[in-house]
């Protein structure tokens, strides 16, 4: 959707985004959470770009990704991708993962459901498309590189929801269950 801004539009609102310390893992609330979690992916080097592949700009899969040891006690896993340099008010969220199991220690590409693509949507939350999937970065042409923030939190507790659950309803949820944290970032820019 935000790659049918023209150029010219994308290049006027550049100035225009959510903001890093939006995302959830610079809350407040999660702040002082140990940030031990080793987060990365097969595909890109933390702080590099997102390959196309895994974008509205190729087949839209979700990337692989692997993580080393959690934390004793760590009872659920949960990942969230946000976009900090979306021009919204909130950080645009492309993945909302909350019900992974605690042994879990890599997700192999296209694991969860995309545009055009099966796989798994049952412990999935809505993107800020309102689908449960993973949404594949589209930043608007123009607008410069986006970050793309990959959060990991090693939970206390499995969370249980009806249906499937938005941003906010799974971070009130985590408040209090979070033992620790990961986090990788890619970029990506329009062509």
């Amino acid at each position: 959707m935000l790659e049918r801004i023209p150029h010219g539009v994308g290049r006027a609102l550049r100035g225009l985004r959510a903001g890093f310390e939006k995302v959830a893992s610079e809350r407040r609330t999660f702040v002082d959470v140990p940030d031990v979690i080793d987060l990365r992916s097969p595909s890109f080097e933390d702080g590099g770009s997102l390959p196309p592949r895994f974008t509205a700009d190729g087949e839209g899969l979700s990337p692989p990704l692997a993580w080393a040891e959690v934390p004793p006690g760590t009872q659920a896993l949960a990942l969230l991708v946000e976009d900090p340099d979306a021009p919204t008010p909130r950080p645009l969220v492309h993945l909302l993962a909350w019900d992974l199991p605690p042994h879990l220690n890599t997700l192999p590409e296209g694991q969860f459901a995309s545009p055009g693509h099966a796989g798994l949507d049952e412990v999935l939350g809505r993107n800020s498309y309102l689908k449960a999937a993973w949404l594949p970065p589209d930043p608007p042409t123009g607008h410069g590189p986006h970050l793309y923030v990959f959060q990991l939190f090693a939970l206390d507790a499995p969370l249980a929801f009806d249906g499937h659950p938005a941003r906010g309803a799974f971070l009130d949820a985590i408040e209090g269950r979070v033992l620790a944290k990961g986090m990788l970032i890619a970029t990506y820019e329009r062509p």
